[in-house]
């Protein structure tokens, strides 16, 4: 598994659509949403301007770029060789993806952290990594479902936007709008209660029994996702 994680390393810095997708452009909104904290956090709270960095990190750093990943070794036959190692299919995807979920979690902490430096820091920071590593698994999940209707890198590019589109414009419409109306359609829907509870865990304010129910929709997406990419996920390009 470590060996593909570090021969999968080498590759995420050869490729520019990698590069562009999973480094840069997730870095660079992050970077704008905290200089711009002020006009976002008047939208909502400062706790928004979190899960939209969260949710934008993770959306196109490790999500797309995970989709990209696994649709491009099954085109050039990669995932084929790989199956016919000693590798088991569970050590075979963590360690295709491990890089970029290790650069995606160290993205999301430290833009957080300089969000916290240039505003006020969370008031819960224990329930906001349970936050993040609940929707980056999410995330994850999603992306294995995803490659399984992937042909190639370049349809990654049609294929991961509905789901990355969707889970920002949910964290927006929660974060601006709150749960005071349609909670339950809001908290049912992707990223909608990882949203609040990110929101909870930043703003404070709210009891800790009342946020750890939150966790249950994303926990609940996750199974969903790997049900569906236990049934659409391809090891070979189609014929």
């Amino acid at each position: 598994m470590l060996e593909i994680a570090r021969s999968e390393l080498t590759q995420i810095f050869r490729n520019r659509l990698v590069m562009v997708s999973g480094l840069v452009i997730p870095v660079a909104v992050g970077a704008y949403l905290v200089y711009q904290h002020e006009t976002f956090a008047d939208l909502a709270s400062l706790g928004y301007v979190a899960a939209i960095v969260m949710f934008t990190v993770l959306a196109f750093g490790l999500y797309t770029t995970a989709v990209t990943t696994l649709a491009a070794r099954r085109q050039n036959l990669f995932l084929k060789r790989l199956r016919s190692t000693a590798a088991s299919d569970q050590s075979i995807l963590v360690g295709l993806v491990l890089p970029i979920t290790v650069i995606a979690l160290v993205q999301v902490v430290a833009i957080l952290v300089v969000l916290g430096v240039v505003t006020t820091s969370p008031a819960e920071i224990p329930l906001l990594a349970v936050a993040i590593v609940a929707t980056m698994a999410m995330m994850l999940a999603l992306a294995l479902a995803t490659a399984g209707l992937t042909n190639s890198p370049e349809h990654a590019q049609v294929t991961t936007l509905p789901i990355s589109l969707a889970v920002i414009a949910v964290a927006s419409w929660v974060g601006i709008s709150g749960t005071e109306e349609l909670a339950y359609l809001k908290r049912l829907l992707p990223g909608g209660s990882a949203t609040e509870l990110v929101m909870n865990a930043w703003n404070g304010g709210v009891p800790l029994a009342d946020s750890l129910p939150l966790l249950a929709p994303t926990v609940a997406w996750v199974f969903v996702a790997v049900a569906l990419a236990k049934r659409l996920f391809r090891w070979e390009p189609r014929r």
